[in-house]
Parts: structure tokens; C-alpha cells; sequence
């Protein structure tokens, strides 16, 4: 599957990750699934971007997100293990699971550039479809107050690391 075909895949999981989130209108042990398992999609594939990617600065972005994306889902799981909520699987983290596999295996298939460009290109659009869904629906249908003071608390490292891959998109393209 070439880069664009990575690109359309990644763009249609994501769209459907925030439909899934703004419909169902998650429980707070809902959102915590999402939440780590939002994070864990982006872990995944930025472990195979430290390993498979040609450019330096992709490298570095994917450890970055291995490093940024696990600290909230530390965070995450001690907020519910002091909480005593058990996260509760449902179809937006679902989703969510297997386009992050979907993802992943599409990046294998690619090497050098193609990879890069793939990897950057999902990573733009699944930023602004996990913000989206935060400012849309998690935050406001967030209950319990320390779960909401913990996405709110995250939610400029994903507008950093948007920003930080468009900048890397942009010189993709060049």
C-alpha cells in the first residue's frame, strides 16, 4: 500500500475514532479506555518509527511519542487504580485498537521516505482527531474531576506534538 492509501486509511480511522467518541458519549470508565488506548495506538507506532524510519527527525518524533505518550498513560492508570475505576473496552476504543493495528501494519509494508511521509501524514491527522474528540467530547463528558484535570493538564502536549508534525510534514514534502 503506497503512502496515500496509508494517508486515506489513517484519515478514515481517526474520523471514525471521534464520530465513535462524540456519539456515544463515553462514562468516565469509557474514557479512561480511550484514553490509554489512544496513547498506546501512538506508542505502537511510534516504536516502529524509531526503528524503521529514514529520517533523523522522524526517528526522533516517534521516540518522542513512545516517551510523551506512555508518561499519560502512567498518568492515566494510576489516576484509575486510586480511583478504583476499571476502564471499560467500548467500540470507540475498539476502533481506535484496531486502526492503530491497521496502521502498523501498513507502515511495515513501507521503507525510507515512503515510510516517513506515511508515518507523519497519520500522525497530523490522528492529532487533530484525538484533539477533537478531547475538546468535543471527552473533557466535557468527563465526570469525575481529576480524570478531567488530567486530560485538560495533557491536551497541550498534543497540540505541541501537531504542531511538531506538521512542521515535519512540511519538510517531507520538500
Amino acid at each position: 500500500m503506497n503512502a496515500v492509501h496509508c494517508a486515506v486509511a489513517a484519515a478514515l480511522t481517526v474520523a471514525t475514532f471521534a464520530v465513535q467518541a462524540q456519539a456515544a458519549g463515553p462514562t468516565d470508565p469509557q474514557i479512561a479506555a480511550i484514553v490509554v488506548t489512544a496513547n498506546q495506538v501512538d506508542i505502537d507506532a511510534g516504536r516502529l518509527a524509531e526503528a524503521r524510519a529514514a529520517s533523523p527527525e522522524v526517528k526522533a518524533f516517534g521516540k518522542m511519542m513512545v516517551t510523551d505518550h506512555s508518561g499519560v498513560n502512567a498518568a492515566a492508570v494510576a489516576l484509575v487504580t486510586r480511583l478504583q475505576v476499571t476502564p471499560e473496552d467500548n467500540p470507540t476504543a475498539e476502533s481506535l485498537r484496531k486502526g492503530g493495528q491497521d496502521n502498523v501494519a501498513q507502515l511495515q509494508a513501507l521503507q525510507g521516505p515512503a515510510f516517513d511521509k506515511a508515518y507523519i501524514d497519520h500522525e497530523v491527522a490522528y492529532h487533530e482527531a484525538v484533539l477533537d474528540a478531547v475538546d468535543k467530547t471527552l473533557i466535557p463528558d468527563a465526570q469525575n474531576a481529576d480524570l478531567k484535570a488530567l486530560l485538560i493538564k495533557v491536551r497541550p502536549a498534543f497540540v505541541a506534538h501537531l504542531d511538531h508534525a506538521k512542521a515535519l510534514q512540511a519538510t517531507l514534502g520538500k
